[in-house]
């Protein structure tokens, strides 16, 4: 044998897919390590006796590296590849790719994603020339950051003060991700995960959301940070869907989604009635290819 190279490489890509064309649009690495393993330049070949030969090795991948993130319009990937060369020319050449999980604990994040969290929007449905009240909405959650297998906590009163019947209203957890090249977004997408609904409210009536609980499924552990070219956000939105052709109302309010749950001073975990962490999440998203949520 001549000579064996190693190479570990972590990159991040964006590329899209149109008219049966893939174009990368942009590119970004966050490892990029190189190591021979056999051979030396000017030396001669290197003789192996036949059998399975091991080369032990250590590498130790740097703090603050993006998670493994598998998108419809790009990636964070993480892969070796292996090369042996013979003294003849020829290469024989294998690639493994291996999972980064950089979690998120949200006992290290800024203590207010602990405190709940509060919106309110006031909004006239009907014509502007009809002496017609607002719709009055106030929506809080029980706090700013979660992980999966928990229940965000939903409290909301809509006071419908206008002519117009409110058909329903919905609180919808959604993950949005945004592609992004050259510092521009160039492509985004957003999915329902998860909602709950209420139903009518006539002219002149309220509807009262007392802690309602909006369970958080298994999702992939996504730590984007130190990625530049793709984001991934979570909100819940509330929405009010009047029984008209006025368009929907809709609170945004966004959240976190951890790795780790919030613990007491004691340690022990805050787990809620309703709260069921899975024993394990899924790597990929397999929604991805399903309807957005417009």
């Amino acid at each position: 044998m001549d000579r064996l190279h190693f190479h570990v490489v972590g990159e991040g890509v964006v590329r899209l897919r149109s008219n049966k064309q893939e174009r990368v649009y942009d590119r970004e690495n966050y490892i990029d390590f190189r190591m021979r393993l056999l051979g030396e330049p000017g030396q001669p070949p290197s003789l192996l006796s036949p059998g399975i030969h091991s080369f032990p090795f250590k590498l130790g991948l740097p703090l603050g590296l993006p998670s493994t993130f598998l998108g419809k319009h790009g990636w964070v990937q993480y892969y070796c590849k292996a090369a042996l060369r013979e003294p003849n020319g020829l290469t024989h050449k294998n690639q493994q790719v291996f999972i980064v999980m950089n979690p998120i604990d949200l006992n290290l994040e800024p203590p207010i994603l602990a405190q709940p969290f509060r919106c309110e929007i006031e909004h006239k449905l009907g014509m502007s020339c009809m002496s017609s009240g607002p719709v009055v909405c106030r929506v809080s959650l029980d706090r700013g950051g979660y992980v999966p297998g928990e229940t965000i906590g939903i409290s909301a009163t809509v006071h419908n003060k206008s002519r117009v019947t409110i058909k329903s209203t919905k609180a919808s957890l959604t993950e949005t991700i945004q592609y992004m090249a050259r510092n521009k977004v160039i492509q985004a997408e957003t999915r329902e995960l998860a909602s709950l609904s209420h139903g009518r409210i006539r002219p002149g009536e309220t509807d009262e959301w007392k802690n309602e609980q909006l369970y958080v499924p298994p999702l992939p552990p996504t730590n984007l940070r130190g990625c530049h070219l793709i984001r991934i956000q979570y909100d819940v939105y509330f929405i009010i869907d009047p029984k008209s052709f006025e368009k929907e109302i809709k609170l945004q309010l966004p959240i976190m989604m951890a790795t780790y749950p919030l613990r007491s001073a004691d340690g022990t975990l805050r787990r809620k009635q309703g709260t069921h962490y899975p024993s394990t999440l899924p790597i990929f998203r397999p929604w991805l290819e399903e309807k957005t949520f417009e």
